[in-house]
């Protein structure tokens, strides 16, 4: 867990299918969070944990991260979230943990190259505030894919030029370093606003 001083909202937060908690976006997170009152706990799967390379099925995957949630016990306003893989998982069950929020971190709208096989309703279907940061360039899933309007209570975030893995291009018009500060600027923004603005109904 990185720990706030005095926090006032948790993270709860997992890695996608083909990496770990070393993700560069977790990292940022974990790294800046804290300091604006925000605890992050980086949560890596038991699948990983034991040296597997291939992600477990969905319904695995929630369940552990129930798991996760459970055994962190804290007072503070909870959020769910994650990358990729780990956004579908904090999406399908951020309602039944009691989350006030879901963070997804490149959402995986579909499949590259199959944008008829749409994930959609998994986000349609959160039923808490949720914030979507997106890479300008994802091919799982380009910002203007998501719809005008977006699903109700799910605000959208993006980080110009980056690919799935929110990665810049070298010579593009952001630094790697710039990418990750759009990333924990618009998260803080975000809790601020929806979550932690909106706690004990109002």
């Amino acid at each position: 867990m990185h720990r706030a001083r005095r926090p006032v909202v948790t993270l709860l937060l997992s890695h996608g299918a083909g990496g770990g908690i070393e993700a560069r976006d977790l990292a940022a997170l974990a790294a800046g969070l804290p300091a604006n009152g925000a605890n992050v706990a980086l949560f890596e799967q038991p699948w990983r944990r034991a040296g597997r390379k291939i992600a477990t099925a969905p319904p695995t995957l929630d369940a552990a991260l129930r798991s996760a949630a459970d055994a962190l016990r804290v007072r503070t306003p909870l959020v769910v979230g994650g990358r990729s893989a780990g956004a579908r998982s904090a999406a399908r069950t951020a309602r039944s943990l009691g989350a006030r929020g879901c963070l997804a971190l490149s959402f995986p709208l579909h499949p590259p190259g199959r944008p008829e096989r749409s994930r959609y309703d998994e986000l349609a279907g959160v039923g808490v505030a949720t914030l979507v940061v997106q890479g300008e360039r994802d091919p799982m899933g380009r910002p203007e894919e998501f719809g005008d309007p977006l699903p109700a209570g799910v605000d959208l975030a993006v980080v110009p030029s980056a690919d799935h893995g929110l990665a810049v291009p070298k010579r593009g018009p952001i630094s790697e370093d710039e990418a990750m500060a759009i990333v924990v600027e618009c998260t803080l923004e975000w809790l601020v606003r929806d979550v932690v603005g909106n706690a004990g109904g109002g």
